[in-house]
């Protein structure tokens, strides 16, 4: 199909090279002439494995190109919104003049039978706001609405592989536009869920909802085994086992971060609130200030560790992106723990493999290194905050010929506490005796 993605962010280059390399011709479009003329030379914005390859390979077929003016949008079949919603200053709402903007500038381009698919996370609503304008402005389009369920790291396999596909649309032409689009993975036997637009705008909040629900709630559990003396990856592990349940998403530490969770849980309160229907969703705010607590525990660990002051000490951070195989800092816990020992007059030394030059720019003034080596080198105290394999796989032995002070806090809870407490290591994690 000729389909238009509009938007390419990290949702819309994704979705766009996947789309390319399914077969269908596609046009990406994005005001941003760097990230345009990036994109067309084969390299993306951003960091995510797998990228780099499907967008050499699109492009090369011919399947795909990039532009700056929506006007080459016009043509398409099929035409997907994928721009960003972000926090509103000074609000918890959702910041939808991307989306207003995007849709606006592509109604003078819609041919007959055209279908708007609505990829971008927003509130409730929405959809059945833009529907009419579309009626009224465009009535031989129509709309649908088809959230996205990435996560950074594995974007390129969730966009070719779903694990699920959801429309919400108004009527039978619009289903059928998108199981063309989707086919192969149809085929494949992707569950497929067709809804209206309220729903489907819905599963995408309340799934990530959810999901932070599920990680504060383990956090929260880490309190109560601090203050008990039982270990939370032990009782994790313990009530994984309850089907009900399920073992993923309870891993205790820092917290979460990035560009989804925290202001998706965020947007969706305020949308409960204008719904008045604040109470049902009062509980995420909780969620939310368990999360950024996480936060603070780590930076207390460090200070507990040195003594009770932080004060030029040198500090190795390891991480900085809220999660690993990805360069993304939003909203990123690890590299706020290391803004806070830097404030409490710390020599902090931050590393890590992709998000070096994203942490810079949102925060010049902390010290930072590729190498973990020079950033372990004399370090008084180790603070391990984003589980990248590299720093999973330390070697305490070796480590500790490094550090002036053989201490670390596992804000990630993932390493052998007991390999390395026979290495004379000082260990902390976060709900672990």
């Amino acid at each position: 199909m000729r389909i238009s993605v509009i938007g390419c962010g990290y949702l819309g280059a994704v979705h766009a090279a996947a789309m390319a390399e399914l077969g269908h011709q596609v046009v990406g479009v994005d005001v941003d002439e760097r990230k345009i003329a990036a994109l067309a030379a084969g390299h993306p914005p951003f960091f995510e494995p797998g990228l780099p390859e499907i967008l050499t390979s699109a492009t090369a077929t011919g399947r795909l190109r990039f532009s700056t003016d929506i006007a080459d949008a016009a043509g398409s079949e099929v035409h997907f919104l994928a721009v960003g919603t972000p926090q509103a200053a000074g609000t918890n709402a959702a910041d939808l003049r991307y989306v207003d903007a995007a849709f606006d500038g592509l109604l003078p381009h819609l041919a007959d039978g055209a279908l708007v698919v609505g990829k971008s996370t927003v509130p409730v609503g929405t959809a059945a706001r833009l529907g009419a304008r579309l009626a009224d402005a465009a009535p031989q389009a129509s709309l649908a609405w088809n959230p996205e369920f990435l996560r950074e790291g594995f974007a390129v396999k969730d966009t070719l592989e779903p694990d699920r596909l959801v429309y919400g649309v108004g009527d039978e032409h619009a289903a059928s536009v998108l199981d063309h689009v989707y086919r192969a993975a149809i085929e494949a036997g992707t569950p497929r869920i067709v809804t209206d637009y309220a729903t489907a705008e819905l599963v995408k909040v309340a799934a990530n909802a959810f999901l932070a629900t599920k990680i504060s709630f383990i956090n929260a559990m880490s309190e109560v085994a601090d203050a008990t003396g039982a270990d939370v990856t032990a009782l994790a592990d313990a009530i994984g086992h309850d089907a009900r349940i399920g073992r993923r998403f309870l891993n205790a530490g820092v917290g979460f971060g990035g560009g989804c969770l925290p202001k998706d849980i965020r947007a969706f309160t305020a949308r409960a609130e204008e719904l008045g229907r604040g109470d049902s969703l009062a509980f995420l705010k909780e969620v939310d200030a368990i999360n950024l607590r996480q936060r603070q525990r780590v930076v207390d660990l460090a200070v507990e560790a040195l003594g009770g002051s932080v004060f030029r000490k040198r500090i190795a951070v390891l991480g900085v992106t809220f999660k690993p195989d990805s360069d993304d800092v939003r909203d990123s816990p690890a590299l706020d723990v290391a803004v806070q020992l830097t404030g409490l007059g710390a020599d902090v030394v931050a590393t890590d493999p992709e998000g070096i030059e994203n942490a810079r720019a949102r925060h010049p003034q902390l010290d930072y290194t590729t190498s973990t080596r020079e950033a372990l080198s004399g370090a008084d105290l180790v603070v391990l905050v984003t589980e990248w394999r590299e720093y999973r796989a330390l070697d305490p032995v070796e480590t500790g010929r490094l550090v002036a002070g053989r201490r670390i806090i596992d804000g990630r809870n993932v390493l052998d506490l007991g390999a390395w407490r026979a290495a004379g290591w000082q260990v902390r994690g976060l709900g672990r005796p």
